[in-house]
Parts: structure tokens; sequence; C-alpha cells
């Protein structure tokens, strides 16, 4: 599995909020991405670190089948980083 840098996580901004996900097991990344991003305003960055490398495929498919954006996406040393815009608002 291909894991590359969608885009350089310093070009997309300071998240808004953060989620240390690390050391839960598929699908507690993603269930818990889910419910700090129903705590977000519309348009606001999330930022997300996982350890499970299931999150990688599981935040992918997320996104593409919500209204939300994943920004970038990045796995470093095992961790795997996810910035994840809110619905709502334009990021440009």
């Amino acid at each position: 599995m291909s894991k590359e840098t969608m885009t350089e996580s310093r070009s997309i901004g300071e998240p808004d909020a953060l989620l240390d996900a690390s050391g839960l097991h598929c699908p507690l990344p993603l269930l818990k991405a889910k419910q700090k991003l129903a705590s977000l305003e519309e348009g606001k960055l999330l930022e997300v670190r996982a350890t499970d490398a299931g999150s990688w495929r599981d935040m992918a498919s997320f996104t593409e089948q919500s209204a939300h954006t994943l920004e970038a996406r990045e796995e470093r040393e095992g961790v795997y980083y996810y910035w994840i815009r809110k619905a709502g608002v334009s990021a440009s």
C-alpha cells in the first residue's frame, strides 16, 4: 500500500482541533474523528493522529463518501496524520 503525502501539511494551515487516536484500533479512530467533526463549526480543520494502519483506508473512504474534505494525509514513523476540513464552507 502506497502511503504518499497528498499535500504538505504546513500548506493547509494550523488545525482548529486535534484528535489523538493513537493506540486505538479500527474502527475507533474513524468513530472518534466523526464525533469530533460533529462538534466543530463548518469549515474548521481537524487534525487526527492514529497508529492503526487501517485508518489510512478508513479516513479516505469516509471523506470520499461525505461532504468533508481530506486536505492531506501522511505517515511518519508509524503514526498516521490526517487533516480533515468540516463540510460547509469552501476552504479557498
